[in-house]
């Protein structure tokens, strides 16, 4: 009887959540990186977890309803736990008190994987606001040149605006040009030399931690403050190019002959701050960026969205300035005990947070007080639904029970899986949870990180 309530609240949760996300903190559509396909993003949340996450029904919705039994809890989660010889760290919190359900050494470090993204983001947030839209110039330089002046957006794209795609617009290096070249033709200019400027990044392009066949695999791009359709050979291609800055000039001076200039490549250069504008565009607001990246664990957009928190604190737009400013913002939350990162995306081995940290912060981002955090949650992968937790995940056996309920960033690297986030149990409590499985040294299956997280939502205890 409770598995078919469950089952219909879910569907008719499915049918009535489709509008009301298409307001919330971000953009209601799964993918929005040039040269992917554009698909509708399926309901978040089944219904009991609309508070967490839309604030259409009042969050302290979930608080007030029972708070599951730590014990009887623990006996569920050690049941599953019992099927696996791979090691896992665990956490079970209570999200509205912090109050500890159950726990398996959380409070000792473990690499995160992509969960490291769920830390970004919320520094992000949190330090250079939802709103925030990172802006790509072109400016006038000495004699006869153009500067393109990066400021860090790896989806500003070749291709040209598209108002009607369903998301908000990433910004167009066509249209850039377009400007560039009317401002260029009003000042009588018609030959130039397209010269660039990275100079908003610091330090090297890949992080500590990051293994060589990173970026010939095409996981991610070297992190350029300049760079088009992150950094790929063609919108859509895995492959990436060697170096971002100089290939976007090279595009951007082809465009600008298309527009009527006669445009050459140029060299490195450094904008000067009183150089007279010629034409500017802007990203989407980061709520949409984090909200993309979490679904898709899009890395080039992670390692962007960390610079922009070194950025908006004054510090260097580098891998260390990066990881330096989201662990400053994060302890401004009072949430960073337990989290030590060299990139932020996730793809060092080298990272270290603790289950502990992952779940605090995670249920930080679910809470009333911090609104501006709230795209962390809807950014979230939904377990059977969309981005990194789509079918054939939650689609049978225990973890079935998740389905529509969870809400968790994914983490995979060699050896390691990890799963993080949210989800209210079967009384509609919200809970937060970290799982943190294998150590580097031998294949993980994730399904028993989703049978965890589908034995947490189960519970009415």
């Amino acid at each position: 009887m409770q598995a078919s309530m469950r089952t219909r609240t879910l569907a008719l949760a499915t049918l009535s959540l489709l509008n009301l996300f298409s307001v919330g903190a971000g953009v209601a559509v799964a993918d929005f990186t040039p040269g992917r396909k554009l698909a509708p993003r399926p309901p978040a949340v089944a219904e009991r977890l609309v508070a967490a996450t839309s604030g259409t029904i009042g969050a302290a919705d979930t608080a007030a309803a029972r708070m599951p039994d730590g014990a009887t809890l623990t006996g569920r989660l050690n049941g599953v736990l019992g099927t696996t010889k791979t090691p896992i760290k665990a956490v079970v919190i209570d999200a509205a008190t912090g109050r500890e359900l159950f726990a398996k050494d959380a409070d000792s470090p473990a690499t995160p994987a992509s969960t490291t993204k769920i830390v970004t983001t919320t520094a992000a947030l949190a330090s250079a606001g939802p709103s925030h839209r990172i802006t790509t110039r072109a400016v006038r330089g000495d004699g006869d040149s153009v500067v393109l002046v990066g400021g860090g957006d790896p989806t500003l794209t070749v291709r040209p605006p598209a108002p009607d795609a369903g998301h908000p617009p990433y910004a167009s290096l066509t249209d850039l040009a377009a400007q560039t070249a009317t401002a260029l033709k009003a000042q009588g200019l018609t030959r130039v030399r397209v010269d660039y400027d990275a100079t908003a990044y610091q330090g090297p392009r890949t992080a500590y931690g990051w293994k060589p066949n990173y970026l010939p695999d095409g996981e991610v791009a070297p992190v350029s403050a300049l760079t088009v359709d992150e950094g790929r050979v063609a919108p859509g291609e895995r492959a990436r190019v060697q170096d971002p800055p100089a290939a976007a000039a090279a595009q951007f001076a082809t465009l600008l002959k298309r527009a009527g200039i006669a445009a050459v490549a140029g060299r490195p250069a450094r904008a000067a701050a009183t150089a007279p504008k010629l034409g500017a565009v802007q990203s989407p607001p980061l709520s949409a960026l984090i909200e993309h990246l979490l679904t898709e664990s899009d890395n080039d957009v992670a390692e962007a969205v960390a610079r922009q928190v070194a950025i908006s604190r004054g510090a260097p737009g580098s891998f260390t300035g990066a990881a330096a400013a989201v662990r400053q913002v994060l302890a401004g939350l009072g949430v960073a005990d337990g989290v030590e990162v060299n990139d932020g995306s996730g793809l060092s081995a080298a990272n270290r947070i603790t289950p502990h940290a992952l779940a605090r912060i995670a249920a930080l981002a679910s809470s009333p007080e911090h609104p501006e955090l709230r795209s962390v949650i809807t950014g979230m992968p939904v377990a059977g639904f969309s981005g990194t937790l789509s079918p054939p995940r939650y689609t049978t056996g225990q973890s079935l029970a998740g389905a529509g309920y969870v809400h968790a960033k994914t983490g995979t690297l060699a050896g390691v899986s990890t799963l993080a986030g949210i989800t209210a149990d079967a009384d509609g409590r919200l809970l937060a949870f970290a799982f943190m499985a294998g150590d580097g040294t031998a294949p993980v299956d994730p399904s028993v990180l989703d049978r965890l997280a589908a034995t947490v939502a189960a519970c009415g205890c």
